[in-house]
């Protein structure tokens, strides 16, 4: 007797607005997902959007989003979008009744994020943001560690990211939006900071922020005609040190240009063991055995290749798109991504209000000085593109 074949998934039927740089990584990672079906793009540019969804065989393209949002066949939009135009965008997006996955960081201010996160409750929208770091071996391995209490009480963690010279656009790469307030917010903490910051907060268990200091800077040299066309206005480089409760502390040094050799890896330290993160894939765990101090290297990239063979539940966790689309589909527990997003906002605001305080912030203070950035009108070659009313307020 022949086994009865698996169900075929449910479709999921996405569009996506914006066609830079991200969205290809976006679209292949669909790709990859039995089911899922990426029906229509939006862009300003259409030369950019007709080539963009020739290669990725996209049949339906518009140029205003409000059009796209119109269709009542689309269950999810992904929004790439720079950072200040998040908020405004994604909030339509739930308005509109469709599920919302959102490029990281979750907004260019945290009162814009907060907004988001009031919007997916306000409309029962799932909203969630790429934080690409929470997933992975690396990941689960050391929460596995953490669970099992290989690393007892849990008191400081160590959030570091490193590039000797890699700011966009004016060291040679990306676009030079990102260097803008305008259009980014912020720079490298917004850019790569919440990718180490949000993996530690998660491995942590999210707990709740007390205070935070720290100071961002920009302070090397760049091609003046360079720095002059991107308006270069963001920080390279940003270091903070957050108290949190029941006496943990976190220290956070994130660098997009530094005169330095590479920085340490991350680190979570607890009572009875610790755990480093290295860039280059590799968990090291430290500890003591009968009195002895040991050291560990996790072979992480074996057994995730096992893992995500034979286990169902661990494939659910491969990535970001793949986690997003298995708890639509009701397969596994969704992580809960934009409390996550909002949480390293919270703290990564609260090192550039230290910064311009000069002194340490509370917790309780950030909400009230955190300023919207969301921009709410943009001029196009199609006329003023203008974006919902803002800020959301829920009802």
């Amino acid at each position: 007797m022949n086994p009865t074949p698996p169900a075929a998934p449910r479709e999921i039927r996405v569009a996506l607005i914006g066609t830079g740089v991200i969205a290809h990584t976006h679209a292949r990672d669909y790709a990859r997902i039995p089911g899922v079906t990426i029906v229509a793009a939006c862009d300003l540019n259409e030369a950019k959007l007709d080539a963009f969804c020739r290669q990725y065989d996209i049949p339906h393209q518009y140029l205003d989003y409000r059009r796209l949002l119109e269709r009542d066949d689309i269950e999810v939009v992904d929004v790439c979008l720079h950072n200040n135009l998040h908020a405004p965008i994604s909030v339509a997006v739930m308005a509109a009744g469709k599920h919302c996955y959102c490029e990281k960081p979750m907004a260019g201010a945290y009162t814009d994020a907060l907004a988001m996160h009031d919007a997916a409750r306000h409309y029962n929208r799932r909203l969630h943001i790429q934080l690409g770091m929470i997933y992975g071996g690396q990941t689960h391995a050391a929460r596995t560690l953490i669970a099992n209490g290989r690393l007892g009480r849990i008191y400081h963690a160590r959030s570091y990211g490193y590039r000797r010279r890699g700011r966009p656009y004016v060291d040679g790469y990306a676009e030079k939006e990102f260097d803008s307030t305008h259009w980014a917010g912020h720079g490298a903490l917004y850019d790569m900071g919440v990718y180490h910051i949000s993996r530690l907060l998660y491995l942590l268990g999210r707990p709740r922020l007390e205070s935070v200091s720290g100071a961002v800077y920009q302070e090397l040299a760049m091609d003046p005609e360079r720095r002059a066309e991107s308006g270069f206005d963001v920080e390279e480089l940003g270091v903070g040190f957050a108290k949190y409760e029941n006496g943990l502390t976190l220290d956070i040094l994130e660098s997009w240009a530094v005169h330095a050799s590479a920085f340490p890896p991350s680190v979570v330290y607890g009572s009875e063991g610790g755990i480093e993160i290295s860039a280059d894939g590799r968990l090291g765990y430290y500890s003591e055995l009968d009195g002895y101090m040991t050291e560990t290297t996790l072979d992480v990239a074996g057994k995730d290749y096992r893992d995500l063979r034979f286990d169902p539940l661990r494939r659910c966790y491969e990535n970001s798109q793949a986690h997003f689309i298995a708890a639509l589909r009701g397969e596994c527990e969704a992580i809960d991504t934009a409390g996550l997003a909002l949480d390293t906002m919270l703290v990564s605001e609260g090192i550039f209000l230290s910064s311009q305080l000069g002194r340490e912030v509370t917790a309780d203070e950030i909400p009230g000085l955190s300023r919207s950035l969301a921009i709410r009108e943009q001029e196009t070659p199609f006329g003023n593109l203008v974006y919902p009313p803002w800020p959301f307020i829920s009802e």
